[in-house]
């Protein structure tokens, strides 16, 4: 704990301040009966006493909890609580008095009275008896200000280094009761006292923020970490990196890196694993080659990848629908002599079903249980849902109801992959037939429960049984999110009622549900089909101001709708406009050039490789 001696004085800032006001005026009603005025009067005021302290140490060494109460029954337990703060008594005897006058009495003592106690005991170094009694401070009913606890560690004295400890564990006490805000304003105010801190307490606190996804406050905690030289270690920095990769910004975590290195640390197996899932989730175009390319860097580096290292790379090509990619990074994780584990086979067999290679995903399976390994019910789930993909429903359904024969227990994904795959085959009394099951069984629907039901009694016109269904769900606290609004619009533009699909595009504004590019360019498309090409060249505006770049298929649904009304020029313009924004032609694209405008008769007027499309192509 010597580490925490050494002073560091940062310089106070506006924000921090704000934060701080912004806090600390949450709790002023509830200390109104705590002025600083008494508490300071009796923090000075001695406390005379004609007690036999070796008496009084012997009846709290033996519990001899009556003895003491007639003893002291003159007196009350605070003042008492004085008397042992002014004496030599130990540390241990003190707090033992202090628990238990404190359940005897049923009194809360004084925030004055905990302050004097944390500094008996870390003078004593008595840090885990500390620990405790601060998990139990920041847990009860009474809640102290983060000022008022300051204030008074200040007033009643202990040392600039006695109070970086408490306050460190202050901290870490906050963090290990969920309450962030409280953890982090605290850190924020350890920084104007002085205080210093450790990575006992900040690595702990880093760790809940990345998990609350507080993805601002990480970086605000980690910039003050460096400038107050609290001495990090490749925990912190690695939790950070785990914060910027979720957040997606992938910049920053490399950034991170960067400062490990210059700090004189070397990133860990953990810090690439960490890189490499930020790539392969939210690393948008090309990332998996940017994945692979920190793998290759790791090796570089003399760090050997480990099962998890190839489990992330095998499921992010899976994901990206480049199983060959997939398969080779799995041929060289058995060449390095690390056997492939349920994970791995669990991410190759969905990527196998997703794809449709179902005798593949099944050849998998079998390989899988040959190595003596159980299958579980992600692996149930993935093959489900390849023989749903493959409309093979009598399969899916004796797969479904041989999973408790294995002593599983279906979940809500297995569920939904089943009743989804009913919808989409017209079986809408089998999917309300399982939603029912689903229900009898401890798995509640969800929210993809209720839009595959929707979905499914749209598909079929039965709108009024789709909007009891959207009542059902909302009684039961479930909100409806972007997807259930995305079956909704859609179905509305394929009847023809895109005006009717863009209130309800208003109405997900006024709910505070973002659309996404799905969104709008079911939208634009439900306009185009209807040739009100001004509408949909007016949704695309929106979109965009509301922060959605148009993107390839947006750009193919305008120039399809352009082509249907035979502007082939504008069509041409929007061909162009896609080209110069970056934005790679799919085969999609190719195909709309080659039906609706070379069959036509007219040639793009464009450079590169779009000229070179055939009409016998």
């Amino acid at each position: 704990m010597n580490h925490l001696c050494h002073l560091q004085l940062p310089k106070k800032s506006i924000h921090i301040g704000i934060y701080l006001l912004k806090l600390n005026l949450q709790y002023q009603t509830r200390l109104s009966s705590t002025s600083s005025s008494s508490l300071d009067s009796s923090i000075t005021t001695p406390i005379p006493h004609t007690f036999d302290l070796s008496r009084v140490s012997e009846l709290i060494t033996n519990q001899h909890w009556s003895d003491l109460k007639t003893l002291t029954n003159q007196t009350t337990s605070s003042t008492f609580l004085h008397v042992l703060f002014q004496s030599e008594l130990d540390s241990d005897l003190v707090l033992r008095y202090f628990k238990w006058s404190e359940e005897e009495f049923r009194v809360s003592h004084h925030l004055e009275l905990y302050c004097r106690l944390f500094h008996l005991l870390v003078n004593s170094k008595k840090y885990g008896k500390i620990r405790s009694l601060l998990h139990h401070f920041v847990r009860k009913d009474e809640t102290h200000s983060n000022s008022s606890i300051f204030h008074s560690l200040a007033v009643t004295g202990g040392g600039f280094c006695a109070n970086s400890i408490i306050v460190d564990m202050l901290i870490l006490a906050y963090v290990y009761d969920s309450k962030t805000d409280l953890a982090f304003e605290a850190f924020l105010r350890a920084g104007d006292y002085g205080f210093k801190l450790s990575i006992t307490s900040c690595n702990p606190m880093l760790g809940i923020l990345v998990k609350e996804r507080k993805f601002a406050v990480v970086e605000i905690v980690y910039k003050e970490m460096i400038r107050r030289r609290i001495e990090l270690d490749v925990s912190s920095f690695n939790i950070v990196i785990k914060g910027f990769c979720k957040a997606g910004k992938l910049k920053k975590a490399g950034d991170v890196v960067e400062d490990m290195k210059v700090r004189g640390f070397s990133p860990s197996v953990v810090t690439y694993n960490t890189l490499m899932y930020g790539y392969c989730k939210n690393g948008g175009a090309g990332k998996m080659y940017k994945a692979d390319r920190i793998l290759k860097e790791m090796v570089s580096n003399g760090i050997h990848p480990i099962e998890s290292t190839f489990n992330i790379l095998i499921d992010g090509f899976c994901k990206d629908e480049n199983l060959s990619a997939a398969m080779k990074v799995f041929k060289e994780m058995q060449g390095q002599g690390l056997k492939a584990g349920v994970v791995t086979y669990n991410s190759l067999i969905n990527g196998h079903c997703n794809e449709g290679k179902l005798d593949d995903a099944l050849c998998l399976r079998d390989e899988m249980v040959g190595l003596g390994l159980k299958l579980n019910i992600v692996t149930y789930n993935a093959l489900i849902n390849g023989f749903s993909k493959k409309k093979m429903l009598k399969e899916a359904r004796e797969l479904f109801d041989g999973i408790s024969e294995k002593g599983l227990d279906a979940d809500v994904v297995t569920f939904n992959t089943l009743i989804d795959a009913y919808c989409k085959a017209g079986k809408i009394e089998e999917a309300i037939a399982l939603r029912d099951l689903m229900m009898d069984k401890p798995v509640f629907p969800d929210v993809a429960t209720y839009n595959c039901l929707i979905g499914g009694f749209l598909r079929e016109g039965k709108m009024e049984e789709a909007s009891k269904l959207l009542d059902d769900m909302e009684n039961k606290g479930l909100r409806a999110d972007v997807i259930t609004y995305n079956i909704r619009l859609n179905a509305l533009c394929k009847k023809g009622e895109s005006r009717k699909a863009a209130g309800l595009l208003d109405e997900m504004f006024e709910r505070c549900i973002r659309p996404c590019h799905v969104t709008y360019n079911t939208l634009i498309d439900g306009y185009c089909t209807e040739g009100n090409l001004r509408a949909a060249l007016n949704t695309r505006a929106r979109m965009e101001r509301e922060g959605k770049r148009p993107n390839v298929v947006t750009f193919n649904v305008l120039i399809k709708g352009f082509c249907q009304k035979g502007k082939l020029e504008e069509a041409n313009g929007l061909l162009n406009e896609m080209l110069e924004k970056g934005l790679v032609p799919n085969r999609t694209t190719y195909e709309i050039v080659k039906e609706d405008m070379m069959e036509r008769g007219f040639v793009p007027d464009i450079d590169g490789h779009l000229y070179n499309v055939s009409v016998n192509s």
